[in-house]
Protein backbone atom coordinates (compact mmCIF):
# COMPACT_ATOMS: atom_id res chain seq x y z
CA UNK A 1 0.00 0.00 0.00
CA UNK A 2 2.83 2.41 0.83
CA UNK A 3 4.37 1.71 -2.57
CA UNK A 4 1.04 2.38 -4.28
CA UNK A 5 0.56 5.70 -2.45
CA UNK A 6 4.04 6.85 -3.46
CA UNK A 7 3.38 5.83 -7.07
CA UNK A 8 0.03 7.66 -7.18
CA UNK A 9 1.56 10.81 -5.72
CA UNK A 10 4.34 10.54 -8.31
CA UNK A 11 1.65 10.61 -11.00
CA UNK A 12 0.04 13.71 -9.49
CA UNK A 13 -1.00 15.10 -6.09
CA UNK A 14 -4.09 13.28 -4.80
CA UNK A 15 -6.34 13.08 -1.76
CA UNK A 16 -6.90 9.65 -0.14
CA UNK A 17 -10.37 9.09 -1.59
CA UNK A 18 -9.03 9.74 -5.08
CA UNK A 19 -6.16 7.32 -4.45
CA UNK A 20 -8.54 4.53 -3.49
CA UNK A 21 -10.91 5.29 -6.37
CA UNK A 22 -8.04 5.32 -8.86
CA UNK A 23 -6.72 1.96 -7.65
CA UNK A 24 -10.16 0.38 -7.92
CA UNK A 25 -10.97 1.93 -11.30
CA UNK A 26 -7.70 0.62 -12.70
CA UNK A 27 -8.18 -2.80 -11.05
CA UNK A 28 -4.95 -2.34 -9.07
CA UNK A 29 -6.74 -3.61 -5.96
CA UNK A 30 -6.41 -7.06 -7.55
CA UNK A 31 -2.65 -6.83 -6.95
CA UNK A 32 -2.47 -4.53 -3.91
CA UNK A 33 -4.71 -5.16 -0.90
CA UNK A 34 -6.90 -2.07 -0.57
CA UNK A 35 -8.38 -1.22 2.82
CA UNK A 36 -9.46 2.32 3.60
CA UNK A 37 -8.35 2.17 7.22
CA UNK A 38 -4.92 0.90 6.18
CA UNK A 39 -4.70 3.57 3.47
CA UNK A 40 -5.11 6.43 5.94
CA UNK A 41 -2.64 4.81 8.35
CA UNK A 42 -0.08 4.47 5.58
CA UNK A 43 -0.58 8.08 4.51
CA UNK A 44 0.02 9.26 8.07
CA UNK A 45 3.18 7.15 8.26
CA UNK A 46 4.53 8.44 4.95
CA UNK A 47 3.76 12.02 5.97
CA UNK A 48 5.49 11.66 9.34
CA UNK A 49 8.59 10.32 7.60
CA UNK A 50 8.72 13.19 5.12
CA UNK A 51 8.04 10.95 2.11
CA UNK A 52 4.85 12.75 1.08
CA UNK A 53 3.62 16.19 2.09
CA UNK A 54 0.28 17.88 2.55
CA UNK A 55 -0.22 20.23 -0.40
CA UNK A 56 -3.67 21.67 0.26
CA UNK A 57 -6.92 21.03 2.08
CA UNK A 58 -10.29 21.74 0.55
CA UNK A 59 -13.97 21.18 1.29
CA UNK A 60 -16.66 20.71 -1.35
CA UNK A 61 -20.22 21.36 -0.25
CA UNK A 62 -21.16 19.26 2.77
CA UNK A 63 -18.34 16.79 2.23
CA UNK A 64 -15.60 16.54 4.88
CA UNK A 65 -12.28 18.23 4.33
CA UNK A 66 -9.96 16.52 1.87
CA UNK A 67 -6.21 16.85 2.11
CA UNK A 68 -4.26 16.54 -1.12
CA UNK A 69 -0.84 14.90 -0.78
CA UNK A 70 2.19 15.38 -3.03
CA UNK A 71 5.38 13.36 -3.34
CA UNK A 72 8.39 14.71 -1.46
CA UNK A 73 11.97 14.29 -2.81
CA UNK A 74 12.74 11.58 -0.23
CA UNK A 75 9.59 9.74 -1.27
CA UNK A 76 10.54 9.91 -4.92
CA UNK A 77 13.97 8.43 -4.17
CA UNK A 78 12.45 5.67 -2.03
CA UNK A 79 9.85 4.86 -4.70
CA UNK A 80 12.46 4.41 -7.42
CA UNK A 81 14.85 2.39 -5.25
CA UNK A 82 12.02 0.21 -3.96
CA UNK A 83 10.79 -0.50 -7.48
CA UNK A 84 14.30 -1.33 -8.66
CA UNK A 85 14.67 -3.84 -5.84
CA UNK A 86 11.26 -5.46 -6.40
CA UNK A 87 11.80 -5.86 -10.14
CA UNK A 88 15.38 -7.11 -10.03
CA UNK A 89 15.58 -9.21 -6.86
CA UNK A 90 13.59 -12.47 -6.66
CA UNK A 91 12.12 -12.92 -3.19
CA UNK A 92 10.99 -16.08 -1.44
CA UNK A 93 7.25 -15.92 -0.91
CA UNK A 94 5.06 -18.33 1.01
CA UNK A 95 1.79 -18.98 -0.88
CA UNK A 96 -0.93 -20.82 1.04
CA UNK A 97 -1.28 -23.44 -1.70
CA UNK A 98 2.43 -24.28 -1.46
CA UNK A 99 2.05 -24.70 2.31
CA UNK A 100 -0.86 -27.10 1.76
CA UNK A 101 1.11 -29.11 -0.81
CA UNK A 102 4.06 -29.57 1.53
CA UNK A 103 1.68 -31.09 4.12
CA UNK A 104 -0.51 -33.01 1.66
CA UNK A 105 -0.21 -36.44 3.39
CA UNK A 106 -2.32 -35.09 6.27
CA UNK A 107 -5.32 -35.96 4.08
CA UNK A 108 -6.02 -39.35 2.47
CA UNK A 109 -5.36 -39.50 -1.30
CA UNK A 110 -9.03 -39.78 -2.30
CA UNK A 111 -9.97 -36.66 -0.36
CA UNK A 112 -6.93 -34.77 -1.63
CA UNK A 113 -7.89 -35.60 -5.22
CA UNK A 114 -11.48 -34.45 -4.68
CA UNK A 115 -10.28 -31.17 -3.20
CA UNK A 116 -7.76 -30.64 -6.01
CA UNK A 117 -10.52 -31.18 -8.55
CA UNK A 118 -12.61 -28.55 -6.76
CA UNK A 119 -9.63 -26.21 -6.95
CA UNK A 120 -9.25 -26.95 -10.65
CA UNK A 121 -12.85 -25.94 -11.30
CA UNK A 122 -12.46 -22.69 -9.38
CA UNK A 123 -9.17 -21.90 -11.11
CA UNK A 124 -10.71 -22.49 -14.54
CA UNK A 125 -13.60 -20.18 -13.73
CA UNK A 126 -11.27 -17.52 -12.33
CA UNK A 127 -9.05 -17.77 -15.41
CA UNK A 128 -12.04 -17.25 -17.69
CA UNK A 129 -13.19 -14.25 -15.65
CA UNK A 130 -9.74 -12.62 -15.54
CA UNK A 131 -9.19 -13.10 -19.27
CA UNK A 132 -12.55 -11.47 -20.03
CA UNK A 133 -11.79 -8.51 -17.74
CA UNK A 134 -8.37 -8.02 -19.34
CA UNK A 135 -9.86 -8.16 -22.83
CA UNK A 136 -12.49 -5.59 -21.83
CA UNK A 137 -10.01 -3.09 -20.41
CA UNK A 138 -7.64 -3.42 -23.38
CA UNK A 139 -10.54 -2.63 -25.70
CA UNK A 140 -11.19 0.67 -23.87
CA UNK A 141 -9.66 4.09 -24.37
CA UNK A 142 -7.70 6.07 -21.78
CA UNK A 143 -10.73 8.28 -21.23
CA UNK A 144 -13.08 5.33 -20.65
CA UNK A 145 -10.78 3.78 -18.07
CA UNK A 146 -10.08 7.09 -16.34
CA UNK A 147 -13.74 8.00 -15.88
CA UNK A 148 -15.40 11.39 -15.93
CA UNK A 149 -13.75 12.73 -12.75
CA UNK A 150 -10.15 12.36 -13.95
CA UNK A 151 -8.65 14.99 -16.22
CA UNK A 152 -6.36 13.66 -18.93
CA UNK A 153 -4.00 15.42 -21.34
CA UNK A 154 -5.67 15.89 -24.73
CA UNK A 155 -3.26 13.54 -26.61
CA UNK A 156 -4.35 10.62 -24.41
CA UNK A 157 -8.11 11.00 -24.77
CA UNK A 158 -8.59 8.93 -27.92
CA UNK A 159 -5.80 6.41 -27.37
CA UNK A 160 -6.42 2.77 -26.56
CA UNK A 161 -5.48 1.79 -23.04
CA UNK A 162 -1.97 0.26 -23.31
CA UNK A 163 -1.17 -3.24 -22.07
CA UNK A 164 1.85 -1.99 -20.09
CA UNK A 165 -0.54 -0.38 -17.58
CA UNK A 166 -2.16 -3.73 -16.80
CA UNK A 167 0.89 -5.95 -17.22
CA UNK A 168 0.35 -7.28 -13.68
CA UNK A 169 -2.91 -8.83 -14.96
CA UNK A 170 -0.97 -10.69 -17.63
CA UNK A 171 1.41 -11.90 -14.92
CA UNK A 172 -1.49 -13.16 -12.77
CA UNK A 173 -2.99 -14.91 -15.78
CA UNK A 174 0.31 -16.63 -16.52
CA UNK A 175 0.61 -17.82 -12.92
CA UNK A 176 -3.01 -18.98 -12.92
CA UNK A 177 -2.54 -20.97 -16.13
CA UNK A 178 0.60 -22.56 -14.71
CA UNK A 179 -1.20 -23.51 -11.49
CA UNK A 180 -4.12 -24.94 -13.46
CA UNK A 181 -1.73 -27.11 -15.49
CA UNK A 182 0.07 -28.19 -12.31
CA UNK A 183 -3.17 -29.23 -10.58
CA UNK A 184 -4.32 -31.11 -13.69
CA UNK A 185 -1.07 -33.07 -13.83
CA UNK A 186 -0.97 -33.70 -10.07
CA UNK A 187 -4.47 -35.21 -10.10
CA UNK A 188 -3.50 -37.39 -13.08
CA UNK A 189 -0.35 -38.64 -11.37
CA UNK A 190 -2.21 -39.55 -8.18
CA UNK A 191 -5.17 -41.23 -9.89
CA UNK A 192 -3.50 -42.86 -12.89
CA UNK A 193 0.01 -43.59 -11.66
CA UNK A 194 -0.73 -44.19 -7.98
CA UNK A 195 1.77 -41.41 -7.34
CA UNK A 196 3.01 -40.92 -3.82
CA UNK A 197 2.88 -43.92 -3.92
CA UNK A 198 -0.82 -43.71 -3.17
CA UNK A 199 -1.10 -46.99 -1.18
CA UNK A 200 1.79 -46.02 1.12
CA UNK A 201 0.37 -42.50 1.44
CA UNK A 202 -3.04 -43.94 2.35
CA UNK A 203 -1.58 -46.32 4.93
CA UNK A 204 0.58 -43.64 6.55
CA UNK A 205 -2.33 -41.21 6.81
CA UNK A 206 -4.61 -43.87 8.27
CA UNK A 207 -1.94 -44.87 10.80
CA UNK A 208 -1.51 -41.27 11.94
CA UNK A 209 -5.27 -40.90 12.23
CA UNK A 210 -5.56 -44.06 14.36
CA UNK A 211 -2.72 -42.91 16.63
CA UNK A 212 -4.37 -39.50 16.99
CA UNK A 213 -7.70 -41.11 17.93
CA UNK A 214 -5.97 -43.44 20.44
CA UNK A 215 -4.02 -40.60 22.05
CA UNK A 216 -7.07 -38.35 22.20
CA UNK A 217 -9.20 -41.08 23.76
CA UNK A 218 -6.51 -41.74 26.41
CA UNK A 219 -6.32 -38.04 27.23
CA UNK A 220 -10.11 -37.87 27.56
CA UNK A 221 -10.10 -40.84 29.97
CA UNK A 222 -7.36 -39.23 32.09
CA UNK A 223 -9.34 -35.97 32.25
CA UNK A 224 -12.51 -37.82 33.25
CA UNK A 225 -10.63 -39.81 35.90
CA UNK A 226 -9.09 -36.68 37.38
CA UNK A 227 -12.50 -35.00 37.51
CA UNK A 228 -14.03 -38.01 39.34
CA UNK A 229 -11.30 -38.08 41.92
Amino acid sequence: MALAVLALCFERPMHPYEMAATLKRRHKHESIKLRYGTLYTVIEMLTSRGLIRSKETSRGGKRPERTVYALAPAGRDLLRNWMRHLLAEPAKEFPQFEAALCLLPVLPPDEAVALLRDRHSRLAEKLKQMQAELNDILAMTFAEVAGSDEELPAPLLGLKFPAILVVESEYRLTLLKAELDFVTELVRRITEEGWGPAPLWRDMQASCEREYQRENAAAARETASAADS
